[in-house]
This record gives structure tokens, C-alpha cells and sequence, in this order.
């Protein structure tokens, strides 16, 4: 079945003040079989004021077809700058990666075998999990029990650093007036955040992006390897950003 909208929060659970109704969802993508297969949590970019079109369904029936039951992540954004998103978005992805695993017999998902795969702003979504997950408590009980660490990470053109090579505007989007803070900022860069705890991860990025820097992966890239974490990097000497 293709385009089952699943919400992730319940109303009186979701408290984003600038939501004007919207509650996040994951639109589902599930072969009509009887097999188990892998999953892919597909979170689009879009800066953190949008939730990237081009980044959704094509992406998903490319995974669908190559064997996946795919779901795509409508999350969070603030696209008027009316409040700062602070922890909404990671919340709302770590909700995704338990309601699957809650759901995975239903779902003919593998538990075990579960990625995201993040573009830009989308991007820094999945690689926040991947570090900050393990600090993220679900307000539902029966979700709590089910862990929300992915399997492994595909990063695509990732938002990754507040320093120097920033995609500002982002982390505008997250902290508002606390981007000032530099401590809070830091907690965003997430190249300082990895730990042994990270899973195997998959970047790719063009060194000619002008909009968020390839240095965003090579210092994500550096940080997994200082760990000896699995990962692959592919750099491509030409393209602009949002390749999809």
C-alpha cells in the first residue's frame, strides 16, 4: 500500500506553538507481500521551514523498489519564524523510528534493519538522532520501551556544522534567540556530538554546493572515522545543492 498518512502524535501530545493544526506524519510506502523487509525513514530537507517536495516520493519508490518499505517524515518546520523549533523535529523523528519498530510485525518490517536517509536540513534530522538519540525520552510509555538508535544513516548532502561552514539559517530555524547562545549552538554542530554509540553511515555531497558547504560531511566524515565507526563518503567534483 502506497500513501498511508500515519500521525505521529496524538493532539494532546504535540505542543508546538506555531503549528497552526499541523501534526507531523509519516506517509508509508509497504509491499503488499508477505515478507519482511528492511525500512527506510526518508527525511526531506528544506532548510527547517519546509519539508522538501523533491526529496519525498521520488526518493521513496526509488527505496521501495529496490525491496524497502519506505516511510516518508513530514516534520516540524517553521517557515514564518513565529517559534524557534528547538527539540520538536528530533522529537517527532525519534517518534517515527519507535512507531515503526512498535509496528514492525504489522508494518512486515525488520526491526533490525531500519536507516534514515536525510537530505540537507533533513540531513542534520537524521544525524541528530544518530548522536543525540539516546537523550530523547517518548512521553508514550509503550514507545519508550522500543529503541529509536537507526540501524545505519544515509546523509545527503547534510546540514552538519554551526561553525564556519553553517547553513545559518537552520540553526536560526531550531534555536531562534538562542543562537546566540554558543553552548546551544554547539550542541547542534554535530561533528563534536559522535560517540562510539553512532551507527554506520553513508555520506555524499558535490564540492561545488553554495548553499551548504561539502566540509559539512568531510568534518561529519572525520569525526566517524576518529571512531572507527563504519563509513563511506562519496564526494562529486560537480552539482549544485537539492540533487536528490
Amino acid at each position: 500500500m502506497i500513501g498511508e498518512r500515519i500521525e505521529l502524535w496524538h493532539k494532546e501530545e504535540y505542543h508546538y506553538p506555531a503549528a497552526h493544526g499541523f501534526i507531523p506524519i509519516m506517509v508509508s510506502y509497504i509491499h503488499e507481500d508477505e515478507l519482511m523487509h528492511p525500512a527506510m525513514l526518508v527525511v526531506p530537507g528544506g532548510g527547517y521551514r519546509l519539508v522538501s517536495p523533491s526529496e519525498a516520493h521520488l526518493v521513496a519508490m526509488e527505496f521501495y523498489q529496490a525491496g524497502y518499505n519506505v516511510f516518508v517524515l513530514e516534520y516540524t518546520v517553521n517557515p514564518l519564524d513565529e517559534a524557534p523549533l528547538k527539540l520538536q523535529p528530533l522529537n517527532d523523528i525519534s517518534r517515527a523510528m519507535r512507531m515503526i519498530r512498535f509496528r514492525a510485525e504489522q508494518l512486515h518490517v525488520l526491526s533490525d534493519r531500519i536507516v534514515v536517509c536525510g537530505f540537507s536540513a533533513g540531513g542534520h534530522l537524521c544525524a541528530s538522532l544518530c548522536v543525540h538519540g539516546k537523550d530523547i525520552k517518548d512521553p508514550d510509555e509503550k514507545y519508550q520501551k522500543f529503541s529509536n538508535r537507526p540501524d545505519a544513516a544515509v546523509l545527503s548532502y547534510p546540514v552538519i556544522t554551526s561553525g564556519e561552514f553553517a547553513h545559518t539559517g537552520s540553526f536560526e530555524c531550531l534555536l531562534g534567540e538562542d543562537y546566540n547562545d554558543l553552548d546551544k549552538r554547539k550542541e547542534q554542530s554535530l561533528e563534536f556530538q559522535v560517540s562510539r554509540d553512532t551507527p554506520p553511515t553513508f555520506l555524499w555531497h558535490t564540492v561545488t554546493d553554495d548553499c551548504v558547504p561539502v566540509e559539512n560531511s568531510l568534518l561529519f566524515f572525520n569525526a566517524l572515522r576518529k571512531l572507527e565507526i563504519p563509513v563511506e563518503m562519496h564526494l562529486y567534483p560537480v552539482g549544485g545543492h537539492g540533487l536528490s
